[in-house]
């Protein structure tokens, strides 16, 4: 049975021209426009690209740290060694710590966001990858996530540095912050991610790469983004 849409959504989505493309800078006003939720919503970019996931040279992963911050605490969780231990509490890990935290894990305990090991542990993180794993948060080199420098790590995830990667049918969402930021932070995370998936685009990859862009709040309407704009701003 479909889902009744509430009011309140029906009467932002009527704001909406379905049949537009709108330019990056509309639909970020229109989006805080329509904008309906009572608690600080996430403002999402959603992708449709022309890429393959189910081949390795066309999936698309990557991080970057969003000049303006996510607008979100992000709890971490840090698995190393020695002084790196200090060094990430230092930083502003909110846990930190070696066999203790793999024990901890093993056991059911996932009260975190992200998880950052030093390459020395990650032997000892194939006994949890089960857990982690399915909920995407096993470290990973490629996401910055497994390194040597663990503290830098921990900032820039602190900082807002968000994770992207490509669903089934070439999906990537990526969150850009929250309803409450003013126009001009949401356009420099904006322009920030769609400069990283621009510049992701595998040379496997054939025809139209980016076929449509959409913004939208948690539970707000889709807003259709000119791609031809979005295509220039890598530029």
């Amino acid at each position: 049975m479909a889902k009744t849409k509430s009011k309140k959504f029906l009467e932002a989505a009527a704001k909406v021209d379905g049949t537009k493309l709108y330019s990056i800078e509309e639909a970020i006003n229109l989006t805080k426009e329509v904008s309906y939720e009572k608690f600080d919503a996430t403002v999402d970019l959603a992708f449709n690209l022309g890429v393959d996931p189910r081949h390795a040279d066309q999936m698309i992963r990557g991080a970057l740290a969003l000049p303006a911050g996510t607008g979100k605490t992000v709890i971490v969780c840090v698995i190393t060694s020695g002084d790196k231990i200090k060094a990430a509490q230092d930083a502003g890990a909110d846990f930190a710590g070696g066999d203790d935290i793999v024990q901890k894990i093993a056991g059911g305990w996932l009260e975190f966001d992200r998880v950052i090991a030093s390459p020395d542990m990650m032997g000892k993180l194939g006994r949890i990858g089960r857990v982690l794993g399915p909920r995407g948060l096993m470290p990973n080199p490629k996401l910055g996530t497994v390194t040597p420098d663990v503290a830098k790590a921990v900032t820039e995830q602190k900082a807002g540095k968000v994770e992207y990667r490509t669903e089934k049918n070439g999906i990537i969402h990526v969150p850009v912050g929250k309803i409450s930021f003013d126009a001009d932070k949401l356009r420099q995370n904006v322009d920030a991610v769609i400069s990283a998936i621009v510049k992701a685009k595998p040379a496997s990859a054939k025809g139209i790469f980016m076929k449509t862009l959409t913004f939208s709040t948690t539970m707000g309407p889709a807003i259709k983004v000119d791609t031809l704009e979005a295509l220039s701003i890598s530029k």
